[in-house]
């Protein structure tokens, strides 16, 4: 294992990372572009189906002859706080790469980069915890109650939090005792041999336990779904992928975690009483985090009557003030979308709705002087219809859906109208209120006043998902399966 020494800056020329090493691409390579710039950053090693099948034999061949099983929860736990240090000590490479590749900006770093290091060290402590569990029932004797690492797990991760969804996939499949193959998104490619980097140069994680690939091509990406060596895919992206997803890994029965889009509502009850900081809270959460490339975003926004105009008067005045721009300076508040077509994408949603009868109450557009980047306005859009595709399909962008509703029940029943159930948010004054009307959405999480869910496992109903990620032990048992023993008395 390296000395923590600085590695300089983590874009570079990488090879992909297989049993251990660094290897030339087959296929040649392919660019990988700022959002902000919209100029090439690096160039990334794209894998052939063949080289991803290498990478699923040295996992096969690290789980069933490797010493990683034999390290037992201790010396795991161990190699993941190396990695917690590495990734903590390197926390400042890893901010300007997300700036460069994904951009992210200040208000951002703790939950893009930071907290992916404490991810590791608490993964360390959950993996010294596993223990058989011993259970008396009415039978004689007790039983054993174990979970056993499920084996070799595919890891497939999106662009829009690449750094932390990487790192906390990994952090629980290595946990639970599995090997793995991780491949990240091609639009944020770096990130992920990014980690290989780490992994290789500052932790004692023996060769074949991880490893990364990042194939351009879809038949590449499909081995990793349905090659049988694989026993679980974990994926984290757009719910049509995680039913491709879910599709090819039925035909070996793998086991599976989707955790996929979310289009959550946000109710505003008529005894709200919102303070400013509570609206720019509002406003994060529903429409400008991450310029609004976040499954979790509560992109729909139900309003009373009652508070109707007052509410969106004050929120169109607050995202006019959002400054959007360059990730690198501090005082941006928004940065770019990933591409392109990403910016095209959500600029089609807009339209659309227009065409269906909502009105531009502000944003739609580039904002001014930033001719170059991927950039789009906040944008707040009112009289949505509660069945317009604006409210139910996921845009990922900054666009924030008003939909008005009369009483407590059409505001309930137009939250759960939805394909998706990931998260969403409740506003009232009276808290028991708030939380009796919480309880009626369905839907994986929900906040009240602006309080999210801490430590507890994060995930969908519907085609928001399936499984949960996270949660303490709760998370790593989704990484294993249960295997009871009886003991004779």
């Amino acid at each position: 294992m390296a000395d923590l020494q600085s590695p300089g800056s983590l874009v570079d020329a990488y090879g992909l990372y297989i049993d251990g090493g660094w290897v030339d691409p087959e296929v040649g390579r392919y660019e990988d572009v700022s959002p902000a710039t919209e100029a090439t950053i690096g160039t990334a090693p794209d894998a052939s189906v063949g080289q991803v099948g290498d990478a699923i034999a040295a996992a096969r061949r690290a789980f069933d002859h490797g010493p990683w099983s034999a390290m037992g929860p201790d010396g795991r736990a161990r190699c993941l706080n190396q990695l917690g240090d590495a990734l903590l000590k390197h926390a400042d490479e890893f901010f300007a790469l997300s700036q460069a590749e994904w951009g992210c900006i200040a208000n951002e770093r703790v939950m893009q980069v930071d907290g992916a290091a404490h991810m590791s060290q608490h993964a360390a402590r959950l993996a010294a915890q596993l223990a058989d569990e011993p259970i008396t029932g009415i039978g004689a004797g007790t039983t054993l109650l174990r979970h056993e690492p499920l084996g070799v797990v595919s890891i497939l991760t999106p662009w829009n939090f690449p750094h932390c969804l990487n790192v906390m996939k990994v952090n629980n499949a290595l946990a639970a005792g599995n090997t793995v193959v991780l491949k990240p998104s091609p639009l944020t490619p770096l990130a992920g041999l990014a980690l290989a980097r780490m992994i290789d140069e500052y932790t004692d994680i023996p060769p074949g336990v991880v490893n990364v690939v990042t194939p351009s091509g879809v038949d590449a990406a499909k081995l990793l779904t349905t090659d049988p060596r694989v026993d679980m895919v974990s994926f984290t992206g757009s719910s049509a992928v995680g039913c491709q997803v879910m599709s090819a890994a039925g035909a070996t029965m793998k086991r599976i975690l989707l955790e996929c889009g979310g289009k959550s509502a946000s109710i505003v009850l008529d005894d709200a009483e919102l303070t400013d900081d509570m609206l720019r809270r509002m406003l994060f959460d529903c429409c400008s985090l991450h310029a609004g490339q976040a499954c979790i975003l509560h992109s729909r926004l139900l309003l009373p009557d009652s508070l109707h105009d007052d509410v969106v008067d004050r929120l169109v005045a607050l995202a006019r003030d959002v400054k959007v721009g360059d990730p690198t300076d501090p005082d941006v508040q928004m940065g770019p979308l990933i591409s392109a077509d990403q910016r095209r994408r959500v600029e089609d949603h807009v339209a659309r709705a227009l065409d269906d009868g909502a009105e531009l109450a502000t944003g739609g557009g580039r904002p001014s002087g930033l001719d170059v980047g991927f950039y789009v306005e906040p944008t707040i859009l009112t009289g949505v219809e509660p069945d317009s595709a604006i409210a139910q399909e996921e845009v990922f962008g900054p666009v924030l859906s008003v939909l008005r509703y009369r009483d407590e029940e059409e505001a309930v029943a137009i939250a759960n109208n939805s394909r998706y159930g990931l998260s969403g948010a409740v506003w009232g004054r009276d808290v028991h209120r708030a939380v009796a009307v919480a309880r009626r959405i369905r839907t994986g999480q929900v906040a009240v006043n602006g309080v999210s869910p801490g430590e507890a496992p994060f995930g969908g109903f519907k085609l928001s998902g399936f499984g949960r990620e996270g949660g303490g032990i709760v998370g790593l048992h989704q990484y294993m399966e249960p295997n009871a023993i009886g003991v004779p008395a």
